[in-house]
């Protein structure tokens, strides 16, 4: 590995990935391309991997501070989710109830467009469709679960979500104090850094050039500047999601809020029969302040949450990756989920930055006058998202007759830019400290949260 290079946190998929990940020498000076790719994450690579595959002419550069899959990409939870970050409420407000429903339909397609590929490119990623439980865990929980199913249903999209009884749902997840919950089938667990790792392969295989390590410091129309040369394109896409933010001239497209992770060792059959995820689902509960959770491959839990502060003028530092206070909760909740892991050994903990728009609802665009490009803004949903906006990408850039992907409201939102500091502090880390607050109450009373309703309301969720 380039002395450049950072080694990153110690998650779990990278300390696992099988063997050493390829590595991709540095910009060696000022070149040209048609396109050049700002961030090697899956918002990236899947850009480049459609477009090289719609047009292996294309001369494609793909260039990253770090390395393929340094940042989101290769430490998220590993939900290949068709959850879109905005509602149909609120995207039905946007572009209209048909194309909501479009938009979801389009989601859960993804997903399988994700495990469909990583199979014809040979990715082992530990793909396994088993879907989502969500449970709930106390009368709060319940009503909105209830409201969630009776949502879906309004749509006329009753398959989408299933509302699972008492039974139903501790025998998905065993986790205590289970009232009920709802299912999914649209969700697929996987190993995150595998899974860019082999996108990274895929792409150099039809000709792309990555170059790691090279630091960019400006990007504009025809040519995006880096520490190590300029490289001049017609086509310049910027998909660095989280790390937005130390670009100039975007400083406030994007918060970049933190979440964290844990993991346990690998544990027994017998202990996995108390735990339940039989399909390896995906799994939280119907809390605000959001955790998530896998059972991974090799048999452990991969566990995460927020609850992490934003840090001032949107500050993306390595030492925001561990948080002491925020992982010994992480370990807290899920023991409190599944007694049984009392004795077992937590092996990991880690975390990195995602990427939230002021509405919460991403974007993918393309202006063809000037050929800038991007995408992102995922809230934390962009493994399935990110394989949309690539395609959505390879549309408009190859200016694709009738695309039926850029008709979604995906294309084309634009989300105005965040407040200035301290607006921007105090707004943000007071929704965290409203919806902590909530969860607490929610669990003494059984009564939902009015603040919290209210904070949703006001963003047209």
């Amino acid at each position: 590995m380039s002395p450049d290079l950072r080694p990153g946190p110690a998650s779990l998929w990278r300390a696992t990935v099988d063997g050493p990940p390829p590595t991709y020498p540095p910009l060696p000076g000022d070149r040209d391309a048609d396109v050049v790719i700002v961030g090697a994450g899956y918002t990236g690579l899947w850009t480049a991997y459609y477009l090289a595959e719609a047009d292996p002419s294309l001369r494609i550069v793909v260039l990253d501070k770090e390395y393929v899959g340094f940042g989101a990409s290769g430490r998220n939870g590993g939900w290949c989710s068709a959850i879109y970050p905005a509602s149909m409420r609120r995207v039905s407000a946007l572009a209209g109830r048909d194309a909501a429903i479009r938009m979801q339909r389009a989601m859960n397609g993804t997903v399988l467009e994700v495990g469909a590929v990583a199979e014809a490119e040979g990715i082992e990623c530990g793909f396994r469709a088993g879907g989502y439980a969500s449970v709930a865990r106390n009368e709060a929980q319940l009503a909105r679960s209830q409201a969630e199913a009776a949502g879906w249903a309004a749509y006329g999209m009753s398959d989408q979500l299933t509302l699972l009884g008492q039974v139903e749902a501790s025998n998905r997840v065993r986790a205590t104090g289970v009232l009920g919950g709802t299912y999914t089938p649209h969700c697929a667990a996987l190993q995150p850094f595998s899974l860019v790792v082999g996108l990274g392969t895929a792409v150099a295989r039809r000709g792309v050039t990555i170059h790691e390590g090279t630091e960019v410091i400006g990007i504009e129309q025809g040519r995006v500047t880096t520490t190590r040369g300029v490289v001049r394109a017609d086509v310049v896409v910027r998909a660095t999601e989280g790390f937005t933010p130390t670009l100039p001239g975007v400083h406030r497209s994007v918060v970049p809020m933190y979440s964290l992770m844990v993991a346990t060792e690998p544990f027994s059959d017998d202990l996995w029969g108390q735990i339940g995820l039989a399909e390896r689902e995906t799994f939280s509960d119907k809390r605000h302040l959001r955790i998530y959770g896998q059972r991974t491959a090799d048999g452990r839990i991969a566990f995460g949450g927020r609850g992490a502060p934003y840090h001032w003028g949107s500050s993306v530092r390595p030492e925001h990756d561990v948080d002491d206070r925020v992982h010994a909760m992480l370990r807290r909740i899920l023991v409190e989920l599944f007694p049984a892991l009392g004795g077992v050994r937590f092996t990991h903990a880690w975390g990195g930055n995602l990427g939230i728009p002021r509405d919460w609802t991403p974007s993918v665009t393309f202006d063809a006058a000037t050929g800038l490009a991007q995408a992102g803004g995922y809230v934390g949903d962009g493994v399935a998202t990110a394989n949309l906006a690539g395609r959505m990408l390879r549309d408009a850039i190859l200016r694709t007759s009738g695309s039926e992907l850029l008709d979604l409201p995906l294309y084309g939102h634009r989300s105005r830019a965040w407040e200035p500091e301290p607006l921007r502090w105090t707004g943000v880390n007071a929704v965290t400290a409203l919806f902590s607050a909530a969860d607490r109450t929610e669990a003494r009373t059984g009564r939902p949260s009015r603040a919290a309703a209210r904070f949703w309301r006001t963003l047209g969720h």
